[in-house]
């Protein structure tokens, strides 16, 4: 990489591995309620004998909601896609270091870990070097499943079944090989979205039931059942006829639906709508784009200022872990100069920095002809020429002609 000259001896040699010694688990997609959540959840904050890995498998399902995955994307890309630098402290922005490390793939894991934890309260991450098609070593971040760690003990199961299990803070790769970030009590915000998905997921399949019922009402043919050929024939008619529901009674039975509220589905859109916008608010702090029918604009604008302070908080958040985690084991695995800060650069609001900019001129301040190339993107070439004044004219009052 092309930092390895700056920082000198890099140490490939990272002891004992714990990510190589999990054992895959196949995470079951039966159907989830509420007492499951509960269970899970009391698991969870079990004080003698602690498992997450039954609210993390719960966790990765309801992640399959589109509204729940969409509005964590689009917090989360906010943070991924701004710029960041390194620089050393007091000095100006290393621009090389910088630009190696911008679009590596480790450093785009170590961020997302770090974002996650406030959807899972806890990550644990592991470097590795690894070679790449060229042969050339290669830092690599991998993620230890949340369903094998227990944070609040310090514990790291290769197998989150059995009993097994590693104390993680106290091997020698902690805090070099080993980050973790969050907070070891915390379960997450998704804990917050469990009830919301499981309540839409419900209200789905209502719905759908709802549709399979009276969107093609299903048919009902009434012939004498003891007559083997009339119900052959039946059969055969009624299959005939198309792709609905049907029946067969004798016709001396009856038959007739059971009397409900008459409804076209309304409280099952409710229902989803209802659980839609309580997942937005808790990860978004408002609806966005979504009320199409009460929106306006100034939500709109409210709403994406809500959004803004948080993927702001979520920068902060990066940028404590980056300083006072990350950098220093990346110093000791030799990525990172000594004594290096790791910084966002936050965009400015050039519409009001332009407007003071003027306000400034107007008042007799000078500016820096450089300064606005460089934040404008406006090329100075030189000051304005001033107009010529125009000559005065002299009057001849006794004459006939003026001048």
């Amino acid at each position: 990489m092309a930092q390895n000259a700056k920082v000198g001896k890099r140490f490939t040699k990272s002891g004992n591995k714990m990510y190589p010694t999990l054992v895959d688990k196949t995470v079951s997609q039966t159907r989830q309620d509420i007492a499951k959540w509960k269970a899970a959840v009391n698991n969870a904050k079990n004080v003698d004998n602690p498992k997450r890995f039954d609210l993390y498998n719960l966790y990765d399902v309801i992640l399959d909601d589109a509204t729940l995955s969409s509005q964590i994307q689009n917090r989360k890309l906010d943070t991924l896609g701004a710029t960041f630098n390194f620089k050393k402290k007091g000095s100006d922005i290393d621009t090389e270091l910088t630009q190696s490390v911008q679009n590596t793939e480790w450093m785009n894991n170590i961020i997302e870990s770090i974002l996650y934890t406030s959807y899972y309260g806890h990550s644990l991450i592991e470097f590795d070097f690894k070679q790449d098609i060229d042969g050339n070593d290669v830092l690599f971040s991998e993620l230890i499943p949340r369903q094998n760690v227990i944070p609040k003990q310090g514990l790291f199961f290769p197998d989150y079944t059995e009993d097994k299990f590693l104390k993680y803070r106290e091997q020698a790769e902690y805090g070099t090989w080993l980050l973790e970030f969050g907070n070891p009590n915390d379960i997450g915000l998704l804990n917050k979205a469990v009830p919301h998905v499981l309540f839409k997921k419900f209200g789905q399949s209502c719905w759908s039931e709802l549709c399979e019922i009276y969107g093609i009402p299903p048919r009902v043919y009434k012939t004498d059942t003891q007559d083997p050929q009339a119900v052959a024939r039946g059969k055969q008619m009624m299959t005939d006829m198309g792709s609905a529901a049907w029946f067969i009674i004798d016709s001396t039975e009856e038959f007739e639906w059971a009397k409900g509220v008459t409804t076209n589905g309304d409280v099952y859109q409710n229902l989803l709508n209802f659980c839609d916008m309580q997942n937005s608010i808790l990860i978004s702090g408002a609806v966005l784009g979504q009320d199409t029918k009460n929106g306006s604009y100034g939500k709109e604008e409210a709403g994406q200022k809500l959004l803004d302070k948080l993927v702001l908080a979520d920068m902060a958040l990066v940028e404590m872990y980056m300083n006072s985690r990350v950098i220093p084991a990346l110093v000791k695995i030799g990525i990172v100069p000594q004594d290096y800060i790791f910084e966002w650069e936050i965009d400015e609001d050039l519409d009001a920095l332009w407007k003071k900019t003027v306000e400034s001129s107007n008042m007799g301040f000078e500016i820096d002809p450089d300064w606005l190339k460089s934040k404008f993107k406006v090329e100075i070439i030189g000051k304005k020429k001033e107009p010529e004044q125009q000559n005065k004219l002299n009057f001849n009052f006794g004459g006939d002609f003026f001048d």
